[in-house]
């Protein structure tokens, strides 16, 4: 029996394209088992005026908060009244909350990256760790922050140097430019934050070393098979992507998730394995 009432708290996801989102199913089933009266949907505004609009309604009270994605991050974070620490990191935002006319942004990609270490690495201890970071984009940006914050020190390794030492004198301290591969042989744990699969020597890495891979179509990449296959512990972006989920669900519903078992209701829903 459906719970939603005339008091309902909308949430959703806005992105475009945004119809491949897991979010919808991660919320609703956390709605669902929580027994609260509220929904999540999918919002695909085709412009940034749509962008706007979706906010104006926000602060007209008809949308209690929504999770963002691509390509409306930085808009999200430009229009915000308040914004965390986290999304000033950033300069995006991920999670925006409607309260009494006022946006709140807020960024969850750190928290997903370190729940994601917690659950599937909980051997790792970052404070003084040696991360690698595979690229130097928006992902990169977001993860990097959080990682320092807890005290690892940072090499960022991508094809272009000038932007990777660009995003290095952005974060401050504790991060530095790798001129190659061999940054590889020293590091306790390695996360892919590009969109594509990364081509680096598995073999450099220690055999203690940590890989991550901040995507999770398929859960297990291809990279992550690699590395498993090496005998490492791997992360995957599917913990990652719940992590980031659960701090969006609290900001939009005012509430923590119920304890259930996400991941295995994910992998059913994706019809993979573990």
């Amino acid at each position: 029996m459906s719970r939603i009432t005339g008091a309902v708290k909308v949430g959703g996801v806005v992105g475009q394209p945004v119809a491949h989102s897991l979010s919808p199913f991660i919320h609703n089933l956390w709605l669902e088992t929580a027994g609260l009266d509220g929904a999540y949907v999918a919002f695909a505004p085709k412009d940034a005026e749509g962008f706007d609009a979706l906010l104006a309604a926000g602060r007209a009270g008809l949308i209690a908060g929504v999770n963002v994605t691509a390509p409306f991050k930085e808009q999200a974070f430009a229009r915000a009244d308040q914004v965390t620490e986290a999304a000033k990191q950033v300069s995006s935002a991920n999670i925006l909350a409607f309260r009494e006319g006022q946006i709140h942004a807020d960024s969850s990609d750190g928290v997903g990256v370190l729940y994601a270490l917690a659950q599937q690495a909980p051997a790792l201890t970052l404070r003084n760790a040696h991360v690698v970071m595979l690229g130097a984009g928006g992902a990169s940006r977001a993860a990097s922050g959080a990682l320092l914050a807890a005290g690892a020190r940072l090499s960022i390794l991508n094809r272009t140097r000038e932007r990777a030492q660009a995003l290095a004198d952005d974060l401050g301290s504790g991060v530095s430019v790798a001129t190659d591969e061999s940054v590889l042989e020293s590091a306790d744990l390695v996360i892919n934050a590009l969109s594509v699969p990364p081509h680096i020597d598995l073999l450099r890495l220690p055999a203690s070393a940590v890989v991550m891979d901040m995507t999770y179509r398929p859960v297990v990449t291809p990279f992550l098979a690699a590395a498993k296959a090496r005998g490492l512990t791997i992360v995957d972006g599917l913990a990652m992507l719940i992590g980031q989920a659960g701090a969006g669900f609290e900001a939009i519903f005012g509430q923590s998730p119920p304890d259930m078992d996400m991941r295995a209701a994910l992998m059913a829903h994706l019809g993979e394995t573990a």
